[in-house]
């Protein structure tokens, strides 16, 4: 009878309620994962009118901070879904090819391109410096990332005709590695602002770097692996230098050459990190006395799976 009245009663989800919860899942999904979510959630729910306006409210946001890249109709170029190139929520400008993108967030396609107006382009003296580092940019990532996007768009003082004036530029670069079939993906994002001050004669640098890796399982780099487990590496780092306001290509040529040694001393440090991953990482995240109250033998670890062991603590081994 104690036990009955112990009990708490089964209340009902409202519907503001399941909506942010299907936003969470939404959101949180992992680089390249959001439809495989978007697909359970539908079935989860039952409910299409909950499932559709949590999705017109986390796919715009999903989209661009996971920067993802569009292929633009007829083969006129590529767009960055990102906040730095957002013109309205569902237009997206390419300053490449003077474009502007309509998308369709939730289907996560470009629809239609249309010309850019003139006030949405930078002045000629603003373009000048921003097509030299696009240039660079451009030989950086075609060596560096086999899957690499890139754009170079001005966040500030775009409307500058001539020197005496200050603005800045913001260089995107994302790429991801989708293998679902294999249970992994990743994804690396880094974003680098680039403050050109003419009073001083001295361009700030700042770069924020992403790493994500999951499997089945920000820069930012992002990894997620999940064949019969779940896990997931995010991983940020933040940066800073300065070099001299030059001309546009020497601008351009030094710019690059400072992204590309923070990102490739970044990239080797990453590597020196999984190279410890059995050896020290694991060991710290495990109990030293687990709830067997078996110690775990690290010194014969290659024995062992993930799978394995599951399969032995449910009872499923043959």
């Amino acid at each position: 009878m104690a036990d009955e009245e112990d009990e708490l009663p089964e209340t009902e989800l409202s519907y503001d309620q399941k909506k942010e919860i299907a936003k969470w899942f939404l959101l949180n999904a992992p680089a390249g994962e959001i439809n495989y979510v978007a697909k359970d959630l539908k079935a989860v729910l039952r409910d299409e009118e909950v499932y559709n306006e949590a999705a017109m409210e986390a796919f715009p946001v999903y989209n661009k901070s996971h920067m993802i890249c569009l292929e633009m109709p007829n083969r006129a170029g590529d767009v960055i879904v990102s906040s730095y190139s957002e013109i309205t929520e569902n237009e997206y400008l390419d300053p490449r090819t003077a474009q502007v993108a309509i998308v369709d967030h939730v289907q996560q396609i470009c629809t239609k391109v249309r010309p850019a107006d003139d006030e949405e382009l930078a002045s000629s003296y603003i373009e000048e410096f921003r097509c030299a580092l696009d240039a660079e940019i451009q030989r950086y990532v075609s060596e560096s990332y086999p899957k690499g996007v890139f754009a170079v768009n001005c966040v500030k003082g775009k409307d500058a005709d001539g020197p005496g004036m200050d603005f800045e530029f913001v260089v995107i670069i994302t790429a991801r590695k989708l293998s679902p079939q294999n249970f992994c993906n990743g994804s690396w994002r880094s974003v680098w602002n680039i403050d050109f001050q003419d009073e001083s004669q001295v361009l700030d640098i700042k770069g924020k770097l992403q790493v994500t890796f999951t499997t089945h399982l920000s820069l930012s780099v992002g990894a997620h692996y999940f064949e019969e487990g779940n896990v997931e590496l995010d991983a940020k780092k933040e940066f800073q230098d300065s070099t001299i306001f030059q001309s546009a290509d020497d601008c351009a040529i030094a710019i690059a050459n400072i992204i590309r040694h923070h990102e490739t001393e970044y990239l080797a440090a990453l590597e020196v990190a999984y190279s410890k991953l059995p050896d020290n990482t694991f060991k710290d995240l495990r109990r030293k006395l687990p709830v067997t109250r078996t110690l775990f033998p690290w010194q014969n670890t290659l024995q062992f799976s993930l799978t394995r062991e599951v399969e032995k603590e449910l009872g499923l081994g043959k």
